[in-house]
């Protein structure tokens, strides 16, 4: 099945939630959209306990990183509260193989592919460069330059055409990043070589303290059409609409049609980061209002309707939140940290003399300090 989608001209805002795909309302209804009904008719009530865990271990594992990092246990957290959605739906739809880029924000796609609890926590308290080796989970290390794994995506796609092989590169990037010229820059090549690649942007209404309206005055998903590359805009808080939406976007880059842009309209709940301070830009009033379109209530009202809710599978939930969120704590007051001269190991595979160059002059520099405390 081909979808197309155009967007209404009516749609004069980058705010506009009428134009949406959706499949489940915020209220917790099923609904039907003739493109994305076809995607999901495999899913259970058993399936879609499993979305649902899914989301509810990341809103966990979120509160627990956001905790550790207000208790001085790690230096920065990026929490995804309220992006649980699209997160895990477009992850879950990925075949093993492919290959995806997320930002420093998809906590919910390094969940998927099967990172452990320590990964979620040893980069930011900085003791390692990257917590888990990307080529056993298919995913690369978080970007935290914005917008860069775009390119980085669409590259690997271009090698996946020359290797002759059908997996698929994704991109994941929020509604700033699409004002960076690497992501358009990317869009350029991804549709030149008609690359087997799908952008996935989180349009969570805010790039830090910036409103999606200052950088887009028309919905963000309009602008891949113009680099040749089909698009769908997607309700971002409805789990069963982004994994349809993913599956057919895979599809279509994965035999051989090219790209595709997704644009997720969602909501960031909380702050940018543990540094940023949300309520000095947006009132309580606008949180409010998207609170009432949480993912996880949503699906959680649709499963009681299916009988499919009841203590026991909330207890279950649990237990597996209270384990893994365990596991972040005790990672977190274990870490060894290392010595500050080791910042410069496992950066290159091979040494070479600029390395050693920059080791030197670090180790005086640090060495600096020993002789101030001996001083002193």
């Amino acid at each position: 099945m081909t979808m197309t989608h155009t967007l209404n001209p009516s749609v004069e805002t980058s705010t506009d939630l009428d134009d949406l795909a959706r499949l489940l309302t915020p209220d917790g209804r099923r609904i039907s959209d003739r493109q994305l009904d076809p995607w999901v008719e495999d899913l259970d009530p058993e399936a879609l306990r499993g979305l649902y865990r899914d989301m509810a271990l990341l809103r966990r594992l979120d509160a627990e990183g956001v905790a550790l990092q207000r208790q001085g246990q790690l230096g920065l957290w990026a929490p995804a509260q309220g992006q649980e959605a699209v997160q895990i739906g477009t992850a879950r739809a990925c075949r093993a193989d492919d290959f995806l880029f997320p930002s420093y924000c998809e906590l919910g796609v390094q969940l998927v592919r099967g990172a452990k609890p320590a990964d979620f926590i040893l980069a930011w308290r900085g003791e390692m460069h990257s917590t888990y080796n990307p080529y056993e989970l298919n995913t690369a290390t978080p970007q935290i330059i914005i917008g860069a794994q775009t390119l980085h995506a669409v590259g690997y796609a271009m090698g996946i055409q020359r290797d002759g092989e059908d997996q698929v590169a994704v991109a994941y990037f929020g509604d700033g990043a699409t004002s960076q010229g690497d992501v358009n820059e990317a869009m350029v090549f991804a549709s030149s070589f008609r690359s087997p690649v799908v952008f996935v942007c989180s349009n969570n209404q805010w790039a830090i303290s910036e409103p999606v309206t200052v950088q887009a005055k028309f919905p963000i998903a309009g602008r891949a059409p113009g680099f040749g590359i089909p698009s769908l805009r997607v309700d971002g808080n409805d789990v069963l609409a982004c994994l349809a939406a993913m599956r057919w976007a895979l599809d279509h880059a994965r035999t051989g049609k090219g790209p595709v842009f997704i644009e997720a309209v969602t909501y960031r709940m909380g702050p940018h980061t543990t540094s940023d301070d949300p309520t000095r830009y947006r009132s309580a009033e606008e949180v409010e209002a998207w609170r009432r379109k949480d993912p996880l209530t949503r699906l959680e009202a649709l499963l009681r309707s299916q009988g499919a809710f009841d203590d026991e599978f909330v207890a279950e939930v649990q237990a597996d939140a209270d384990r893994f969120t365990a596991g972040m704590r005790e990672a977190a007051l274990t870490a060894v940290t290392r010595p500050a001269i080791e910042v410069l190991d496992d950066v290159y595979a091979e040494p070479h003399t600029g390395l050693d160059e920059q080791r030197t002059r670090f180790a005086a520099y640090l060495a600096g300090f020993e002789s101030e405390g001996e001083a002193s």
